[in-house]
């Protein structure tokens, strides 16, 4: 007999004899069955003709284990669903002499399932095959038949398309080698039969199988094609404390006519070409390339804020298209292999059994230095050596950067090389004391040489504009440590940094200076059902003797850190110029006071106050599609005395205010592919901040108005 409707998972052996015995009908059941037999018990009604739509389920008798209305066997053996469907497909998988009413079931001692379960044949009802029963011996008189018309339909690719949106495929389909039998070679196109509980795929959706997205091969068993569409779109209301208007230079209050607005619309088209078996192990080699467009608007009240030139007025609209990714990789084998030292202690085993694994990648390339980016967070061009060992327990990075250029409106890489590189080792240790902790140890090298250069704007960035302007080269080397991860129900993050180097003339010492700083942060937070309680710290160390041979002040190479509120905090989020100098109090997305003039383009100043920070945060999740972010700050700098020698004042405090924010993540579909960001952040100016936007002397601090931003932002993927 069928167990469906349509026959698509073939027919299985059915004891007539034994169903007959043991179903006996309600005596009032208004169909009668002859003596000693009870059709009735088994079929809605009977007929002329038995078609399978007249059975009953064969859950209707045989329900879930432990029901008492399950018949039992003779050994009293509960008969339920699955110890019935159990002996009727195991059974004969390993049964000797037994037949079946179904031609294509061969090899009876070791059956394979689409041997019985046929998806593309059809079966004629119970009526067109023989009513002759099975010999003593077993051996049937007569088997089924599959028709001329079910064995074309057998045959046809149609039959049974994949659940998604498969494409074409470009494998060969052999010739059956057996009656109503489909080969099937291409293992990842594999048909499914039509369900009301499952729905197809198509081009336009995402969020099922979909070979655009890498979910069949588009080439072969092996090559696949992930196209990926992202939009984000910023827009950012903001009161920053001004600049000296080049139009009213006479104006000494900084905080009035300090309104800007900026938009930001990026998009980008990434195409990633790969080969090798998905997820189930590294790719052998692959491809990224990734073009991106970006329109960028700013609107200031003052003039010298969107350019050089006072001329050229208060807004300005850019367009620009770059090559954010453009990269190559390979798989250089399993770990073990390529680092022979890495073997088993035989020395003969190449092969890793956990799939370890050693690749490398060149071009333009994204790469985050440590857990939250507080050194070295950018895409830029270089080749990078990593893999993982120890069944994944230790993964590591070998790196080296030949910087570009960067467009500092859109943040954008351009063709153009600047005199710079970079090189980074690090190695991460999971389950390091405690289960779900990562330990981390890093090793950073920054070579910045002298050169000189302008921005698009006509600003000079390199070197900052301080004491002539004189072109000077960095080298530093930071030593790091740092962790992610859990320890019991506390989440904890952390890092220690020290760096060394020198300076050949640092714009505000006025000579060469040898480099000696620290930085240190930690978090900790505790989850409560659907609230996450943070608490953190950061500091990072002034330098109190700016004109000495000797720089304290930390900085990093380019940093990026999700730290202290992020996006939410006013003091990460927004860059602040410095009056009266050409260098920022803090770039945009940074946390520290580096006095450099500008993050991207700029050079590390390893002269400049420090700073710490104390902040208190809390997530809610309000529903499955709403988190509510609360964050709040406390910033002071650790030195002031290098402000004091930059701007030429004294007695400058070290309290630079309060930082808050609130705001609110929506996904609407439950997925990262679309996300909204929206919220406000504040800072309320400490007596220190007022000093450095003061007129004049420090003691007459100005009245510093609060700052605050308002920003939504809307990434949108597929």
């Amino acid at each position: 007999m069928t167990l469906d409707i349509k026959g698509k998972r073939g027919v299985v052996s059915f004891s007539h004899q034994k169903h007959e015995a043991l179903v006996t009908p309600d005596p009032n059941y208004p169909h009668k069955s002859m003596p000693g037999v009870a059709c009735a018990g088994c079929h809605h009604n009977v007929k002329q003709v038995t078609e399978v739509e007249q059975f009953q389920k064969c859950s209707t008798c045989h329900k879930a284990e432990g029901d008492p209305d399950n018949p039992e066997d003779k050994e009293g053996i509960d008969l339920n669903a699955r110890e019935i469907f159990h002996r009727s497909c195991i059974g004969c998988h390993r049964a000797s002499g037994v037949r079946a009413s179904n031609e294509r079931f061969t090899n009876v001692s070791f059956t394979r399932c689409d041997e019985c379960h046929d998806r593309q044949g059809r079966y004629e009802p119970v009526v067109a095959q023989s009513e002759s029963k099975p010999s003593v011996n077993g051996e049937p008189e007569t088997m089924a038949a599959i028709t001329q018309q079910a064995a074309q339909e057998a045959d046809s690719p149609n039959v049974d398309q994949p659940l998604g949106y498969a494409g074409r495929s470009r494998i060969d389909r052999p010739e059956p080698d057996l009656p109503g039998r489909v080969p099937t070679p291409d293992r990842w196109r594999l048909g499914f039969p039509d369900d009301p509980r499952y729905q197809k795929g198509s081009w336009l959706n995402s969020y099922r199988q979909n070979y655009l997205k890498g979910d069949y091969p588009i080439i072969g068993q092996h090559t696949f094609l992930n196209i990926t569409a992202e939009s984000e779109s910023l827009i950012n209301a903001r009161r920053l404390p001004g600049s000296i208007d080049a139009q009213r230079p006479s104006t000494g209050d900084l905080f009035s006519r300090s309104e800007q607005i900026a938009f930001r619309q990026n998009l980008t088209l990434s195409f990633d070409l790969s080969h090798g078996d998905t997820a189930f192990k590294p790719v052998d080699w692959r491809i990224n390339i990734a073009p991106q467009i970006n329109i960028n608007y700013l609107h200031a009240q003052r003039s010298g804020i969107v350019n050089v030139d006072p001329a050229r007025g208060l807004a300005r609209t850019e367009a620009q298209v770059y090559l954010q990714t453009a990269f190559s990789e390979i798989r250089l084998g399993d770990t073990p292999g390529v680092f022979g030292f890495l073997r088993r202690r035989s020395g003969r085993s190449k092969d890793s059994p956990y799939f370890d694994s050693t690749s490398v990648r060149t071009g333009i390339q994204p790469f985050i230095s440590d857990f939250r980016g507080f050194i070295f967070s950018d895409t830029n061009l270089g080749v990078r050596l990593y893999g993982n060992h120890g069944n994944n327990r230790y993964q590591f990075n070998v790196a080296w950067f030949r910087m570009l250029e960067k467009d500092v409106n859109s943040e954008l890489n351009t063709f153009n090389f600047r005199n710079q590189s970079v090189f980074i080792a690090n190695l991460f240790r999971q389950d390091t004391k405690w289960d779900g902790y990562t330990a981390q140890f890093s090793f950073h090298y920054n070579q910045d040489g002298p050169d000189r250069h302008f921005d698009q704007n006509g600003f000079l960035v390199r070197p900052a504009l301080i004491e002539g302007a004189s072109p000077h080269g960095v080298k530093a080397a930071y030593f790091g440590w740092a962790g992610e991860g859990h320890a019991g129900r506390m989440n904890i993050s952390h890092a220690l940094y020290q760096v060394f180097g020198s300076d050949s003339r640092n714009p505000i010492a006025g000579r060469s200076v040898n480099i000696n700083a620290q930085m240190a942060a930690a978090e900790a937070s505790y989850n409560q059902d659907w609230l996450r309680f943070k608490t953190s710290f950061l500091f990072a160390s002034g330098d109190s003797k700016p004109l000495d041979g000797t720089a304290r002040g930390f900085d990093s190479i380019l940093d990026s850190p999700e730290f202290a509120g992020g996006r939410f905090s006013f003091w990460n989020n927004q860059g602040i110029r410095l009056t009266r100098t050409g260098v920022n109090l803090v770039s945009q997305n940074s946390l520290l006071p580096s006095l450099r003039s500008n993050k991207f383009a700029g050079q590390g100043n390893f002269v400049n106050p420090g700073i710490f920070i104390y902040n208190y945060g809390l997530d809610a999740d309000l529903t499955p599609k709403i988190k509510a972010i609360f964050n709040l700050n406390y910033l002071h700098f650790h030195h002031t005395e290098p402000l004091e020698a930059l701007l030429q004042k004294s007695g400058v405090k070290k309290e630079i205010g309060l930082d808050y924010g609130i705001g609110m993540r929506l996904r609407p579909f439950l997925s990262e592919n679309t996300v909204i960001d929206a919220g406000y952040a504040s800072l309320v100016p400490g007596a220190g901040f007022k000093q450095v936007y003061s007129p004049g002397c420090a003691s007459c601090a100005a009245e510093g108005r609060i700052l605050h931003s308002v920003f939504v932002r809307l990434r949108v993927v597929y």
